[in-house]
């Protein structure tokens, strides 16, 4: 069993590290977000489509009424990229993931209310270092005001993906819902470019783009949103939470030795970007007292 669970937090790890690896190719991929975001979308649908029926061997067959939920995530979730890697393309990767530490603010103002239950006091006072340490971030790199906007919307819609997620659980399998979202997310881009007759620029993409977007969707989207998954069997929602707020700064680490001085920040924003993740984990562990305090008294 150790060693099960020893695997699973290695495997857990690397999945963290690739979706940290996601920034760093959303700025390696030089055609835009919407473009970027159309083909990873399309070929991460067909690689969780032939993965699920014809590895799996599992039913895609789900209600209509779960299909324009899940539909409705989608296009939260088509959002939540496109804004992500335009942000990255009108700042850089460092900014785009330290914004992404506000989805524990939004979430702890947001899932009280979906979820009707009482505000806690730990993620109000939490949210409130984060305002102050983006507002320090803010402050002194005022000149990637654009990417810091962008990154705030990247953060509260994946923070509302991630909520409505929650309440649409055990509905279907994990891998169907997984599929839908994103297939959901393919459609609305494509009605997009129907619409508004800018369908020839999906043409307007080299071979070297297409390449590292099919590289996204497989190994960067696909593989860890399925494996994930897996690893819930082994590991606490716990430990994967709080092994996923590593993502930003494995990819912040990531982006300084690939690409240089365009990733070299002020020292006022490494210092805010670590007291938000520490932040973020330090209520990670009390919610995880609270919920253990909790089963010891029921027992």
């Amino acid at each position: 069993m150790a060693v099960l669970k020893n695997s699973a937090l290695f495997r857990l790890h690397l999945i963290v590290f690739l979706w940290g690896f996601t920034a760093i190719l959303g700025k390696l991929i030089d055609v835009n977000a919407k473009i970027l975001v159309f083909y990873r979308m399309l070929f991460a649908a067909f690689f969780l489509f032939v993965f699920i029926r014809f590895f799996k061997r599992d039913s895609l067959k789900i209600s209509r009424k779960l299909l324009i939920q899940l539909s409705i995530i989608g296009g939260f979730m088509a959002f939540h990229w496109l804004f992500f890697f335009h942000s990255i393309k009108v700042s850089n990767v460092s900014i785009a993931l330290s914004c992404l530490s506000l989805s524990t603010l939004f979430a702890a103002i947001l899932e009280p209310i979906i979820f009707k239950r009482k505000i806690d006091l730990s993620e109000v006072i939490m949210g409130i270092v984060i305002v102050i340490c983006m507002g320090m971030i803010f402050k002194t790199e005022f000149h990637y005001k654009e990417g810091i906007f962008f990154g705030i919307l990247t953060a509260l819609f994946g923070t509302i993906f991630s909520v409505f997620n929650g309440k649409i659980y055990g509905k279907t399998s994990s891998g169907n819902i997984i599929f839908y979202e994103i297939f959901a997310g393919f459609l609305i881009l494509s009605v997009f470019y129907l619409v508004t007759g800018q369908i020839s620029q999906l043409n307007e993409i080299s071979y070297r783009d297409l390449s590292l977007i099919l590289l996204l969707a497989s190994v960067f989207t696909a593989f860890p949103m399925l494996e994930s998954i897996k690893l819930m069997k082994y590991i606490s929602p716990f430990t994967l939470i709080l092994t996923v707020n590593l993502e930003p700064v494995y990819g912040i680490i990531l982006a300084f030795f690939i690409f240089g001085d365009s990733e070299q920040m002020s020292p006022v924003f490494y210092i805010a970007s670590l007291i938000m993740i520490l932040a973020i984990v330090a209520n990670g562990v009390i919610k995880a007292r609270k919920t253990a305090n909790t089963q010891k008294v029921e027992i």
